[in-house]
């Protein structure tokens, strides 16, 4: 009989794959099953938003985890472009934060404590570094060290480099239930598809939006839940701005071929309807609009949705579930898996490795007091 995989991955979107990929590295044997196709839910439909970020300093787990992503995303690209053949499109352009005056008491002691370049702007220098804003509300703050990645050729190189580190991919196979295995001397749990029963030594649930299910079936019911968001693609001749615009919940980010970005809405009402509505659509073009004027005459190429993994404080669960030895979670990343992926899946790998996490996981346990009015640096 074959043997057993170290750790069974249950959904293959950007934080499943990068565990995967960061266990495999570790010497581990690991097998990913999603519902569909890599990478196709919350994680393709993302922005790829990289803000700025000091591990050293940061001051709060989920600032931490952030800096992580930003320390390393540039490493890691080129270690993916290296490995697959696949440029992931990742590029420090900086950013744009427009901020009201309560916004900016919360967030610039922790850009400054972390020690995040940062410069506030005059509007006479706004204009000069983007000189297609129309007068956008709040005071304009320049991060040059905000990056991208282009969301869907990240996905590509991930499941690529996946499959040249010699990890199992099984797509579209959808885990109908898991249950404790009836043999003691098996591993606690097995995995149940289309009559198919699959075993690891250890699970990691990666399931996003879907992880809720899981949780359940284990009495360990953490709060996650489908948040849409839906996002509109324009496409201009030549490129308007250059850098990364962020305001509030809403962004616009525009790609060098011309692309730009415009999201995203926040919809917990929709529950798993992954759609586009004409208000929302409407709406983001009108931001889009009012804050780029020349983006009237842009070509409309796409609009999509996507079913983001809420929690009950906009925090993610990273850790072992209480009551299993071999059962971890890593999911309710929100609105932030691109960002976190990378400081998620080194977690992940050091918890697995019996190796000192990165991050104290405390923070992100499963079993947790919800965390009320929890800031963080960044809210895109």
């Amino acid at each position: 009989m074959a043997k057993h995989p170290d750790v069974a991955i249950i959904g293959g979107g950007i934080i499943g794959l990068t565990c995967a990929y960061f266990l495999a590295k570790a010497g581990l044997s690991v097998e990913v099953f999603d519902r569909g196709d890599f990478g196709k839910e919350a994680s393709w439909a993302g922005a790829g938003i990289i803000p700025p970020g000091n591990p050293a300093a940061a001051a709060t787990p989920i600032d931490r985890l952030r800096a992580i992503g930003s320390m390393r995303y540039p490493g890691f690209s080129e270690e993916l472009r290296e490995l697959t053949g696949i440029d992931n499109g990742y590029l420090r352009c900086g950013g744009i934060e427009f901020l009201d005056a309560e916004e900016a008491a919360d967030v610039l002691p922790l850009w400054e404590n972390e020690g995040i370049a940062f410069e506030k702007l005059s509007r006479g220098a706004l204009r000069s570094f983007e000189p297609a804003l129309a007068e956008v509300a709040g005071e304009p703050y320049l991060l040059p060290g905000c990056g991208q990645v282009r969301n869907p050729r990240h996905l590509q190189a991930l499941v690529v480099a996946c499959e040249k580190v010699g990890v199992t991919l099984r797509p579209n196979l959808r885990i109908e239930t898991w249950r404790r295995c009836p043999d003691l001397n098996n591993p606690a749990i097995e995995l149940l598809s289309a009559g198919t029963t699959h075993q690891a030594d250890r699970y990691l649930l990666t399931a996003g939006a879907w992880s809720e299910l899981f949780l359940n079936s284990f009495g360990r019911p953490a709060g996650i839940h489908p948040v849409r968001g839906q996002i509109v693609l324009l496409k201009t001749p030549t490129r308007i701005v250059t850098r990364v615009l962020m305001l509030g919940k809403r962004y616009l980010v525009p790609r060098l071929d011309g692309h730009v970005l415009i999201g995203s809405t926040e919809e917990p009402e929709a529950f798993f309807e992954k759609a586009n509505t004409a208000e929302a659509v409407a709406e983001l073009i009108g931001l889009a609009v009012r804050t780029v004027p020349a983006l009237a005459s842009a070509e409309l190429v796409k609009c999509w949705s996507g079913l983001r993994p809420g929690s009950p404080d906009g925090l993610p669960f990273i850790g072992r579930v209480p009551g299993w030895d071999n059962l971890f979670v890593a999911t309710g990343h929100f609105r932030a898996g691109v960002q976190l992926s990378v400081g998620t899946a080194q977690a992940i790998t050091e918890l697995l490795t019996g190796k000192p996490t990165c991050v104290p996981l405390e923070a992100f346990a499963v079993d947790r007091q919800p965390h009320s009015g929890s800031k963080s640096a960044f809210r895109s």
